[in-house]
């Protein structure tokens, strides 16, 4: 069981940036594979960045390539995304989730993963 805790939204203008941090409980935090979503109102929840257990493996959503980074701390049991040049259509609620074993396209799924968090609130101004 792990439980999942995001933080790090806010209020910000366009052009600026975020840093989201997703911190988790539980002793196996290394040995899962990580995701960030993001859902925006009256839209489905779509992917947004990967990464492996081991932090080898990335995987972006094009709309958020080169402006996003995704990173783990596994000592720290924490991931984060950080949020560059952030644009208006970025605003949704941003969930972190966990799952084992992925590969390829299964990161991009939100099917596939097992545990999320709560949610933390991005708004972009213009």
């Amino acid at each position: 069981q792990v439980q999942l805790v995001e933080s790090g939204g806010g209020l910000v203008q366009a052009g600026g940036s975020l840093r989201l941090s997703c911190a988790a409980s539980g002793r196996t935090f290394s040995s899962y594979d990580m995701g960030w979503f993001r859902q925006a109102p009256g839209k489905e929840r779509e992917f947004v960045a990967a990464i492996s257990w081991s932090g080898g493996i990335t995987y972006y959503a094009d709309s958020v390539k080169g402006r996003f980074t995704i990173s783990r701390d596994n000592a720290k049991n924490t991931v984060y995304l950080q949020m560059n040049s952030l644009k208006t259509e970025d605003t949704a609620e941003y969930y972190c989730a966990a799952a084992w074993y992925l590969s390829g396209s299964s990161y991009f799924s939100s099917a596939t993963y097992t545990y999320w968090g709560q949610g933390t609130q991005v708004t972009v101004s213009s």
